[in-house]
């Protein structure tokens, strides 16, 4: 994993782009790094949470030569695969069976945006920049863009950031509900591990409470009485394992 760096401590995996001289722009080789280390952490049971961050410049979306390739002929093969395994990256990283959160300094545009917001949690510097960029280069969203940025902020913000562009900082990304919290750029990769280090003490209960919370929050939701229904099994699971 030359461009993705990975390492465990107190239960916590973090997972780092680094490509620091295209700013972490995701290449085919980084995403299956990616990929890769969010199998590794899912497969490791003492593993109870993971971070994804990029140091300085979170991502700032994808190398474009594979969206090159892909626009000279949509269709062939490796063209069309390497832009799977791009999307593939945010993907693994949204729905592997561990609680996450991306620490974000810098840009996160595009591709990047969705690795973002991808995860369960965000939490951002006072310089960071969210931004689709998408169509300012003459491009319509991918990856399910537009579904994340609703799914996480609602329609307007969606609408905002989607259709008319529009860059969040910082302090607005909290207020507009694409990030839990803000920080001093310094402060960004530790204050995610210190939220990441009170589910990541207990590896096997977050993994239950993680399904739990995604299939609750999913699009569209659950009645009330179906989630006391599905949370019962895992609680009763809970409860014969502390007092059992």
């Amino acid at each position: 994993m030359t461009e993705v760096s990975y390492a465990v401590a107190d239960g916590i995996a973090t997972i780092t782009l680094d490509a620091p001289d295209r700013r972490n722009a995701l290449s085919v080789e980084m995403s299956r790094g990616l990929i890769d280390a969010a199998r590794t952490a899912e497969a490791d049971p003492e593993v109870g949470a993971v971070v994804v961050t990029g140091g300085a410049h979170f991502c700032a979306g994808a190398v474009r030569e594979v969206l090159a390739d892909v626009g000279r002929d949509p269709v062939e093969d490796a063209a069309y695969r390497n832009l799977e395994t791009v999307y593939a990256a945010f993907t693994t990283i949204g729905t592997i069976d561990l609680p996450t959160i991306a620490a974000v300094r810098g840009a996160a545009v595009g591709a990047g945006l969705n690795l973002a917001l991808s995860t369960d949690l965000r939490i951002v510097s006072r310089t960071a920049r969210l931004l689709p960029g998408f169509a300012q280069i003459g491009l319509h969203p991918g990856g399910g863009h537009l579904s994340l940025l609703h799914r996480t902020a609602g329609r307007e913000t969606a609408a905002a950031m989607g259709l008319f562009g529009e860059e969040v900082r910082g302090a607005r990304a909290v207020e507009l509900g694409l990030a839990w919290a803000v920080h001093e750029d310094e402060q960004v990769e530790q204050a995610a591990r210190d939220v990441a280090a009170r589910v990541a003490a207990d590896p096997e209960l977050a993994r239950r409470l993680v399904r739990s919370f995604r299939r609750e929050t999913a699009p569209g939701g659950l009645p009330w009485e179906v989630a006391v229904e599905l949370e019962r099994s895992p609680q009763m699971w809970s409860l014969r394992r502390k007092h059992g």
